[in-house]
């Protein structure tokens, strides 16, 4: 690594590009993440590195990767060819389909729990089980255990 007036040209010699040798909080602030992201990619190897005599680690950025002015990286603010007007304004059309959706569902699910009463009073009654005993010969069962079982029993496994 070659020093040139505070700037550092990193490389293999044939497309070396310079670069700022910072501090680790330096370099948070000029990429916009936080430090541990920036200790994260020291530990990674991801990006450029290394320690003085003190044991003061310093990160060096291409000024490439840092936004003009603020010092954060714009890419991550947004997307391709987008403004941040008109992200707002699609997660707001994407909340209101949402609540459009939830409403509909509240609608469905109340309708549905209105009819529960309706669909138990419509059911027919089935034959007596002191019928069904006598029909069947199967009088082992005594009428008042038959009349506890489910409906659901009755259905899969006969009167």
């Amino acid at each position: 690594m070659d020093r040139i007036d505070g700037v550092y040209a990193v490389g293999n010699g044939r497309g070396d590009s310079l670069v700022d040798r910072v501090t680790v909080p330096e370099a948070a602030d000029l990429l916009g993440v936080t430090q541990s992201a920036v200790r994260k990619r020291i530990r990674r190897g991801t990006i450029p590195w290394d320690k003085d005599e003190e044991g003061r680690i310093f990160v060096y950025v291409d000024p490439s990767e840092v936004g003009p002015g603020t010092g954060e990286d714009t890419s991550r603010d947004t997307a391709a060819g987008q403004s941040r007007d008109e992200l707002l304004e699609v997660y707001r059309e994407q909340v209101d389909f949402l609540r459009r959706e939830l409403e509909r569902k509240d609608t469905i699910i109340m309708s549905l729990t209105q009819r529960i009463p309706e669909l138990e009073a419509v059911q027919e009654p089935r034959e007596a089980p002191e019928t069904l005993t006598k029909a069947t010969g199967n009088s082992d069962i005594p009428p008042e255990q038959e009349q506890r079982r489910s409906w659901l029993s009755r259905f899969f496994f006969g009167p």
